[in-house]
């Protein structure tokens, strides 16, 4: 997916360095990019931050992600307000009037289940001792979610999106944001009604984008 942003000037507080928090959680909201490519208005080249390290350029050139500025964001997000998400590519130079080879078909990213390739692949425990315990299932995970939950004294257990935590004792259940079509993840829909068809406990269930229409 190509994420446009609409803010006239991005990168003012430039990219954090692999310091980490007091919970062991980087300054990012994720381990990677996983914006397939980035368009701006306009490109901040001098950041000002205390903690910034790198410029978005840099940054995105370290993962090997494209981008491009000097675009009417704001034009551009009213068409896609009007017509939904579009498919779409960045090219960098205009082919030839004689090139003949056939330019490939752009590939729509939501007939794959990108839930998949975002969410974790294991458990992991935040804060063993906490309470109350909340399971967390990553459909796209920002780490300042969890950090969230940490503040508060929680205990938090995040889990792959098709999971099967029907059967694990927790206090609320926390279903995260994340890209691509809902009917793609029929496994955590499934877990959900489990959950929520259990007669002896009514569980606390919060969703956030993606988990509110999984829930829903």
């Amino acid at each position: 997916q190509i994420l446009v942003l609409t803010y006239p000037l991005i990168g003012n507080y430039g990219v954090p360095g692999d310091e980490k928090d007091e919970y062991g959680l980087p300054w990012f909201e994720s381990n990677r990019i996983w914006a397939s490519g980035l368009i701006v208005g306009e490109l901040c080249e001098t950041p000002s931050h205390w903690r910034q390290t790198k410029t978005l350029a840099e940054w995105m050139k370290e993962q090997n992600i494209p981008g491009i500025q000097e675009i009417d964001t704001r034009a551009l997000t009213k068409i896609i307000r009007e017509k939904g998400s579009i498919l779409g590519r960045i090219v960098y130079n205009q082919p030839p009037p004689n090139f003949t080879v056939p330019i490939p078909s752009i590939a729509d990213p939501n007939q794959r289940n990108l839930v998949s390739e975002v969410s974790c692949k294991s458990k992991t425990t935040y804060n063993v001792n906490g309470s109350p315990k909340i399971c967390v299932v990553d459909c796209g995970l920002k780490y300042n979610q969890i950090r969230c939950f940490l503040s508060r004294g929680a205990r938090v257990d995040v889990v792959p999106w098709n999971y099967d935590f029907t059967d694990e004792k927790f206090d609320g259940l926390f279903l995260s944001n994340g890209p691509g079509d809902p009917s793609m993840c029929q496994i955590t829909v499934e877990n959900i009604r489990r959950i929520m068809e259990k007669p002896d406990k009514k569980i606390p269930i919060f969703g956030i984008c993606m988990g509110h229409q999984l829930l829903s």
